[in-house]
């Protein structure tokens, strides 16, 4: 299975952090953020590694280089002319993702998911994907998704909502008819919501949408009492 990692971002939430820096090499834990992320896919049997990068992405791709140094093989999906967001990153990807199903992780979040849980899933027929989900966090109290009894990702404003993690199983037909230009992608993932192709699960365990130099230096306080602490 492949997998992509979301890491063009221009990190405006976390100035003045990521004005010489790249978001994705900010340290956590000791150790870059995006490499985290990129052991745990490894551990979980992933091979192939698509990093998408722009702002700042020559000292992303300096410093991961061809990914041999962490058993997987990196390949970069470059954004010249300025991030595509979420969507159109992943949309101008998908050459080198192929035709199955890949995971994905955002790679300005931390969380203890357990990856292994989506790499051993097979999609059903028809589902474009399937995301993990999270209790609303204070920043986000809206949510993105609903979820019902039988575990379909809806769009209803009624019933528990939560929001979505940046952790995915995803079919590249999700994008069917978009075209590689700035979009987020939560326009497909709502769009396939709205006609039921999109399964979740709710994960209650650690995770942090490291968006802002107050929640990163929280999280790295947090993450020095704690001996080992294995990210998504």
């Amino acid at each position: 299975m492949k997998a992509m990692i979301l890491a063009a971002g221009l990190g405006t939430r976390l100035r003045p952090l990521t004005e010489t820096l790249p978001k994705p090499l900010l340290p956590l834990g000791g150790k870059p953020m995006i490499v985290h992320h990129i052991e745990k896919l490894a551990g979980v049997g992933v091979a192939e590694l698509v990093v998408n990068v722009s702002w700042l992405g020559a000292l992303i791709e300096q410093h991961l280089g061809d990914g041999e140094a962490f058993g997987v093989r990196i390949r970069y999906s470059r954004e010249p002319d300025g991030p595509l967001d979420t969507g159109g990153g992943i949309r101008r990807a998908l050459p080198l993702l192929g035709e199955g199903p890949f995971l994905l992780v955002a790679g300005d979040i931390w969380s203890d998911y357990p990856l292994a849980r989506l790499a051993a899933r097979a999609l059903a027929e028809g589902e474009l994907g399937r995301l993990v989900l999270v209790p609303n966090p204070p920043q986000h109290s809206g949510g993105d998704f609903s979820l019902d009894s039988a575990g379909r990702v809806g769009t209803s404003a009624v019933g528990r909502r939560c929001t979505y993690s940046g952790i995915s199983l995803l079919s590249p037909r999700l994008l069917d008819g978009w075209s590689d230009t700035v979009f987020p992608l939560r326009e497909p993932l709502r769009q396939a919501a709205g006609r039921g192709v999109l399964s979740g699960e709710i994960w209650t365990g650690d995770w942090e949408d490291v968006g802002t130099p107050e929640r990163y230096a929280a999280l790295n306080r947090r993450l020095a009492l704690r001996p080992e602490s294995p990210p998504a």
